[in-house]
């Protein structure tokens, strides 16, 4: 019961997180036509490669889809938050596994390209980030003290970058995103997994 009131917890913050800052944005950028903020938000398929344990693969890949947003401060430095899901089924003989997963930290961006004809505000955006939050597992089967259990939380760290392709002043795809995730969750090995996460999608630019 208490985990799946901190994973309600969690949607209703990255809900929260979301539509805050779009309320924002959009307030912002009608205050100042020069604002120096901005905030970039993304809607993403999120495919990612597990293991059963490390070295010894036994390799299988979740299926998901995850949000992210970002509030860019100073040139291109920005906070990012990001909530991810997974899910994965016969990953051992009667053994599946869905996770949630939420992280913050800081992201940089660079615009690499931009389109020649500057009325179209096309342009690529590089970007790198380094995010550290918690990870919610559940209809699994999992080692604990009295037996095994169906759930498990543990710390999590991501780290990767991406490329979004802005076709417009507001409106992009995101080409392609990849992202180191490491958590801890238990495995009766060394109780840590080292993942490798992608992922595609829309994007939205608001803000100067």
């Amino acid at each position: 019961m208490m985990r799946t009131s901190i994973c309600r917890g969690v949607l209703l913050a990255s809900a929260c997180l979301l539509s805050g800052t779009v309320a924002w944005a959009q307030h912002n950028s009608g205050a100042s036509k020069h604002a120096p903020l901005s905030v970039d938000l993304a809607v993403t398929y999120t495919p990612e490669r597990g293991e059963l344990a490390p070295g010894n693969c036994g390799c299988f890949w979740l299926q998901g889809a995850g949000a992210d947003a970002a509030l860019t401060f100073w040139k291109g430095l920005a906070i990012a938050a990001s909530f991810n899901s997974g899910n994965a089924s016969n990953i051992a003989p009667n053994v599946s596994l869905k996770k949630l997963q939420f992280t913050a930290g800081p992201r940089y961006s660079y615009t690499a390209w931009t389109g020649r004809d500057a009325a179209a505000n096309r342009s690529l955006q590089l970007f790198g980030q380094g995010l550290f939050g918690g990870v919610h597992a559940y209809d699994g089967t999992f080692p604990a003290p009295n037996g095994v259990a169906n759930s498990a939380g543990s710390f999590a760290l991501e780290a990767g970058g991406g490329l979004n392709l802005l076709l417009s002043k507001s409106f992009g795809v995101r080409l392609l995103e990849a992202d180191y995730v490491r958590t801890s969750l238990p495995n009766n090995f060394s109780n840590s997994q080292n993942d490798m996460r992608l992922a595609f999608g829309m994007t939205w630019h608001i803000g100067h």
